[in-house]
């Protein structure tokens, strides 16, 4: 029988299994992201303005007695529905480092080397050309490379890139995910109150305690990590890195191993049979409790962290970048002076660092790493295709946006220079990178291999 397949099934099938759910995630948050960037755009452009970003900086307030938390939609997005966001990134970074593309220190060198490249080299350009300015505190928002979107056009391309080269830049955004987690913390936090930074690391100990004696149920660490998330917003680093310490804690064992499950369930599927079929279709009771144990035991098969970077994955993609995406990327353009606004020295910088600085990090820090022998190139693919690829990691946007919202925080001119600098270096990323590895880079001839 011959099989139909959805447009881009093809290209999905050529991937390795264990990244398949992984980048049909990743696709549609590109997919979505697009769609609700111009969603943003259009908004913040038309004669909605007003009422678009009244609805953002409205207020929502939770209090308990007298605690409690107040701020605006705006915040509450990027300090709290963020940190589900940065809660997968930690799932997806643990996953990696062991048992993913970062477990073998051989296959790793080549992603961790290119990444580090990647952020080095926009930060310093950046930088080099703010130094002496307000701007000078946002060298770190040309450092950020957006998974989805990169991801996104590799699928486009189908069979025009290999699998390793989609590995290789999965693992490269891996890490540079847990470099832009680590500049968060260490640099752009304003002031740390000590008391409630210590409470914070009392909720981890709780949740790795939690971890230690064994408990896999969901709803403990996710009570300990709410908890957690609100004594990190008021020690002043931001909340979102409450996301990536909790899914540190998470169990990455199942509850029970393999073994002999399947000898397991003939029994309990045997047992099942054993009674007989009731005239109106009714389960017998015990026949309802063999299904709930058969249930429990494919469930307990997998580890608590596995189930949840895999449940989350749909509600952040489709929810929380989209709203994130909706909130953060609507600029007020004006067209007339758009060469202007872009060659501002914040603007220019972050285009330069994206677009130029991600290539000169990438590809020329993994030239570099495979002529001295510590990495090699990946498996099917040649320099030039390696060179598309960090093209592709010039598309800085969820992340960048989220570094200049911190980097310029209460300073909404440079905030609105950073977002027409991201936009436009991702836009003109994204463009040179599809068309290099579409319609310039040429495939390794497979006995060149």
């Amino acid at each position: 029988m011959k099989k139909l397949y959805a447009p881009w099934e093809k290209a999905f099938e050529k991937v390795a299994t264990p990244f398949e759910r992984f980048l049909h995630a990743q696709t549609t948050t590109g997919l979505i992201l697009v769609f609700t960037t111009i969603i943003a755009l259009v908004l913040a452009n038309s004669p909605l303005a007003e009422q678009y970003l009244h609805i953002f900086h409205s207020n929502i307030d939770i209090y308990i007695n007298k605690l409690g938390i107040s701020m605006s939609i705006h915040h509450w997005i990027n300090d709290g529905l963020m940190a589900m966001f940065f809660f997968v990134i930690g799932l997806e970074i643990k996953r990696n480092i062991l048992v993913g593309e970062l477990s073998d220190i051989k296959v790793a060198m080549l992603p961790i080397i290119s990444a580090l490249g990647g952020m080095i080299m926009p930060a310093l350009i950046y930088y080099s050309l703010n130094f002496d300015s307000a701007g000078a505190h946002g060298w770190g928002i040309p450092m950020a490379t957006d998974i989805a979107f990169a991801i996104s056009a590799l699928v486009l391309l189908k069979n025009r890139v290999s699998t390793a080269l989609v590995t290789f830049l999965v693992a490269l955004a891996i890490v540079d995910d847990l470099g832009a987690v680590v500049v968060i913390a260490l640099f752009y936090t304003e002031q740390i109150h000590m008391v409630y930074l210590g409470l914070a690391f009392a909720s981890l100990f709780v949740m790795i305690m939690f971890n230690r004696f064994g408990i896999h149920a969901v709803i403990p660490y996710f009570t300990v990590g709410l908890i957690m998330w609100f004594f990190m917003l008021e020690s002043g680093v931001h909340a979102t890195i409450a996301g990536v310490i909790a899914a540190m804690a998470i169990p990455s064992r199942p509850k029970y191993a393999p073994v002999n499950f399947a000898t397991h369930i003939k029994n309990q599927v045997d047992e099942y049979n054993s009674y007989p079929l009731q005239e109106d279709y009714r389960l017998h009771e015990n026949q309802k409790a063999i299904l709930d144990n058969i249930k429990k035991r494919i469930t307990a098969l997998s580890s608590p962290a596995s189930r949840l970077e895999e449940s989350m994955h749909l509600p952040v993609s489709l929810i929380v970048i989209p709203l994130f995406a909706l909130a953060n990327a609507g600029v007020s353009i004006d067209f007339s002076s758009a060469a202007t606004e872009i060659a501002n020295p914040v603007s220019f910088g972050i285009i330069a660092g994206l677009v130029i600085g991600k290539v000169l990090g990438i590809a020329g820090f993994a030239l570099l790493s495979i002529k001295m022998g510590i990495a090699k190139l990946p498996h099917n693919s040649n320099i030039s295709q390696l060179f598309g690829v960090s093209l592709l990691g010039g598309i800085g946007f969820t992340m960048s946006i989220f570094i200049a919202e911190l980097a310029f925080v209460g300073n909404s001119e440079l905030i609105f220079q950073a977002k027409i600098g991201i936009l436009a270096a991702s836009l003109t990323a994204g463009i040179l990178g599809f068309v290099w590895l579409r319609f310039i880079a040429k495939k390794p001839e497979p006995h060149l291999v």
